[in-house]
């Protein structure tokens, strides 16, 4: 059966760097979906992809234990979820000292359900939508001094309703391929390799995303495609990344604009590559 994106224009309920809401039609392009009943993501981040692919299901898969705690609340609870998240966007809460305080609340927290609450409230009022974590494992975003964060409340009802087809797993990316089988198809978005190799702003979960893993990835998009299973990875293209991805059955290269640099003057378009490892 083929699959049809273009009457699908969801948003993710999260600002997410690195989101994918942009490209969704060029992965439509790329991603082989005829025949296929369930899309696996071993990197969902913050869900703009399978928000807008219609499958029978999804596997989906992330580092960040707190993103999964998050989405599964949204996909069983969503009533309650949402009426507690949104009391942290009225009144006085969008102001550095209430910012502050709820972080080092969310760091200390134990609680699934009060981090998952917290996290909202973060993500909306942190900087750039960054999810990052120091070495301890405490989030360490500043405040952003937005005029009016946004609270997603139809957002969260759709992602509610898709969810619902979902699997939610925390996980390194290799628990998702060792799952996938010839009905489904795989799309990666890892954490980007650098355009600058003495940058190391890859570890929004607290985790370096090195070279080894990059090429750990190829390698369980290879053994994917001896079991006929295609996989397609997202990337920035560089000398890097052509050699890493020379083994692909077909590579397709896109500029893409990127805003998570904090010097306005340095955004601007990168150039990006999709590696499509075929299993048919």
């Amino acid at each position: 059966m083929s699959r049809n994106i273009s009457s699908v224009n969801r948003k993710s309920p999260l600002k997410w760097a690195g989101g994918k809401k942009r490209i969704v039609d060029e992965i439509k392009v790329n991603l082989p979906s005829t025949g296929k009943k369930r899309l696996i993501e071993p990197f969902v981040g913050g869900g703009s992809v399978f928000l807008n692919f219609e499958f029978d299901e999804y596997l989906l898969v992330d580092t960040n234990q707190d993103l999964i705690n998050l989405f599964g609340f949204i996909k069983t609870q969503p009533d309650r979820f949402i009426k507690e998240a949104e009391n942290f966007f009225i009144g006085n809460h969008n102001h550095p000292d209430f910012y502050y305080q709820l972080r080092e609340q969310f760091n200390q927290s134990t609680d699934p359900y009060e981090r998952s609450l917290l996290f909202v409230y973060l993500n909306r009022h942190g900087y750039n939508g960054l999810c990052r974590y120091n070495k301890s494992g405490g989030f360490n975003v500043p405040f952003g001094r937005y005029k009016r964060p946004y609270f997603p409340r139809e957002e969260f009802i759709e992602f509610s309703k898709v969810a619902q087809r979902a699997s939610f797993v925390c996980g390194d990316f290799e628990q998702a391929f060792l799952a996938a089988g010839e009905h489904d198809v795989v799309y990666c978005d890892p954490p980007y390799s650098p355009i600058n190799r003495t940058s190391n702003f890859t570890a929004y979960a607290g985790n370096k995303f090195t070279d080894d893993d990059q090429r750990r990835l190829v390698e369980c998009a290879l053994k994917a495609k001896q079991r006929g299973v295609s996989t397609l990875i997202s990337n920035h293209f560089t000398d890097f990344t052509q050699e890493l991805y020379a083994g692909a059955d077909t590579l397709s290269l896109l500029s893409v604009q990127r805003n998570i640099s904090c010097k306005g003057s340095v955004r601007g378009k990168s150039k990006e590559v999709m590696a499509l490892y075929s299993g048919s």
